[in-house]
């Protein structure tokens, strides 16, 4: 059975953890007939700081449309635009970005909430797995790459997914709330709100 999800709460928060040491705080409204998620992060990440400011505009499917994404470090501010058409192809600061073909979702270095969006987009039932790439943002430089990425729902009907991106290295299992955000990432993220 596909997940059906609760409304999103008006906001929410989660910690860093292990990686670096900050905070994250996301403000969720309706845009048309999609989503606008409006946050901050910030950390200290070996022994650097940084704060990354977002503003993604989702369709009705869940695929993001847009996000202005905007970076602060000590070497200063950098500001990146990712548009979609909502049929997997992209523009980066106004141009074609054809590495990024094929992908649905933004995810951000620095937010445990982007990983919300594949798995609304997607409906998982249990036990289905589904790749998922994404226009991925790095935090300190905002360097945009394409990242695979794999789900697999668990099948204790529960909302819990292997997650696995390959070129990392990186495999754990995320667990969501009834609105399908993140709850635990292991090693990166705790929600706190």
């Amino acid at each position: 059975m596909s997940p059906i999800f609760a409304e999103l709460p008006a906001t929410a928060a989660w910690a860093h953890e292990s990686v670096r040491s900050g905070f994250e705080v996301v403000y969720f409204s309706r845009s048309g007939n999609g989503f606008r998620a409006a946050g901050m992060t910030t950390a200290v990440e070996d022994g650097r700081t940084w704060s990354v400011d977002y503003d993604i505009t989702l369709d009705e499917t869940w695929a993001t449309r847009r996000a202005l994404v905007t970076g602060r470090s000590a070497a200063g501010v950098r500001t990146a635009l990712l548009e979609s058409d909502g049929e997997g192809r992209w523009f980066v600061d106004g141009e074609p970005a054809p590495r990024l073909d094929g992908c649905f979702d933004v995810d951000l270095e620095a937010s445990a909430m982007t990983n919300a969006f594949p798995v609304h987009r997607l409906k998982l039932a249990p036990a289905a797995r589904s790749a998922a790439p994404a226009a991925y943002v790095r935090a300190l430089d905002l360097t945009v790459d394409r990242l695979e990425q794999e789900y697999t729902r668990t099948t204790d009907g529960e909302q819990r997914y292997a997650y696995a991106a390959p070129a990392f290295a990186f495999a754990c299992e995320l667990s969501y709330d009834d609105s399908g955000l993140v709850v635990s990432y292991p090693g990166i993220a705790t929600r706190v709100v």
